[in-house]
């Protein structure tokens, strides 16, 4: 039998032995639906101190992706000598990307991408901060950074293409007579051929330095990337060279990726005559892609399978370690042991870079 009156030392272990029984239960209880819960964030890419990020996209023979390789398929070599995978990973991660339009594009082209705009906001998510930014002579700034993909659909809506202030060149089959350059007074032009022609204002190296100094502040646990929309064409007026543009993607973890509105497919004469352009080295270079296309209904396709691919890459990371240290810039090669496959991956690395970016 309990005495009528317990002492004060055992109410108090009591109370506290309640309070910690009841918040184990709380803990070990599921939430009430009307509880708010911790949403769950999307996979990021995890960096550590001296790392390499590695972007690497596995292409079977009919050009889909192939997602289910592991860790051990994969090799690393710098310079040629192997090293050691530090992270793997295959899971989508966020995107951090600046759209670039180029708006220097050929009459004929302009329809089709103008009426495409709006389908480029369904390849990003909630997860995905976009800006928006258009080129010819100048980038400019349409949008910054936002993860609101209603904004930039309404952005991509309003924007018109093909506003810029073309330099036109008149046809000397149609001018009339001049004087020191100048129409003479009282002349008239004879429109017997030919028309006036507008000459290229764009400078795509420039628009694309512009675009990867907006990216390399971002995070280096999302995915960085530029989504290009282009010709490819340049007008050789930049400021920026294409070696200190690449310099910056690849100290910056920037990937490039184009749909290159030229032509539907690569045409191999114009390729061995011309080279490949700017554009496409840029992909290759970076551990990107190039997509051709210049129908509407190509170009809406296009625009996801591209978000699709960056989001989707491997992830891999390497500390490198024994590579000569005489020079800045180091090769990078990534080898699957699985055959018949195709590799898209960054062609090297500055060691310059990973000390800015520890």
């Amino acid at each position: 039998m309990l005495p009528r009156t317990l002492p004060p030392h055992f109410l108090l272990s009591t109370v506290l032995l309640l309070v910690a029984a009841g918040n184990a239960i709380a803990q070990a209880s599921p939430a009430s639906p009307n509880q708010t819960t911790p949403q769950n964030h999307p996979p990021t890419i995890v960096v550590r101190a001296r790392s390499v990020i590695v972007p690497v996209t596995v292409k079977d023979g009919r050009g889909q992706l192939v997602g289910d390789l592991t860790k051990d398929e994969f090799r690393i070599l710098v310079d040629g000598v192997e090293q050691k995978i530090a992270t793997f990973s295959s899971d989508p991660v966020p995107l951090s990307a600046v759209v670039l339009l180029d708006n220097d594009l050929a009459e004929k082209v302009i329809p089709h991408v103008q009426n495409s705009l709006t389908t480029i906001s369904a390849g990003f998510g909630p997860s995905d901060e976009v800006a928006l930014v258009t080129f010819d002579q100048f980038p400019q700034t349409v949008s910054d950074f936002s993860f609101n993909n209603d904004l930039l659909f309404t952005k991509l809506k309003r924007l018109e293409l093909g506003t810029h202030g073309d330099q036109v060149v008149s046809d000397p089959t149609t001018a009339g007579p001049l004087i020191n350059g100048q129409p003479a007074p009282g002349a008239t032009s004879v429109p017997t051929h030919g028309s006036q022609r507008y000459k290229k204002v764009n400078a795509l190296d420039d628009a694309v330095y512009a675009a990867g100094q907006m990216l390399k502040t971002r995070g280096r646990d999302r995915r960085k990337i530029i989504f290009v929309v282009s010709d490819g064409n340049d007008a050789g007026r930049n400021t920026h060279s294409f070696d200190q543009t690449l310099h910056l993607l690849l100290e910056s973890d920037v990937s490039v990726y184009s749909i290159s509105v030229l032509h539907t497919v690569p045409v191999a004469k114009s390729i061995l005559q011309q080279g490949e352009s700017h554009l496409e080295q840029y992909a290759q270079n970076t551990g990107g892609d190039t997509f051709y296309g210049s129908k509407e209904d190509d170009l809406s396709r296009l625009y996801t399978d591209l978000t699709e691919e960056a989001r989707n890459q491997y992830t891999l990371t390497f500390a490198p370690d024994d590579v000569p240290q005489a020079r800045d810039y180091h090769e990078i090669e990534v080898r699957v042991r699985r055959p018949n496959l195709s590799i898209e991956t960054r062609h090297g690395y500055y060691e310059s870079a990973i000390v800015v970016a520890r």
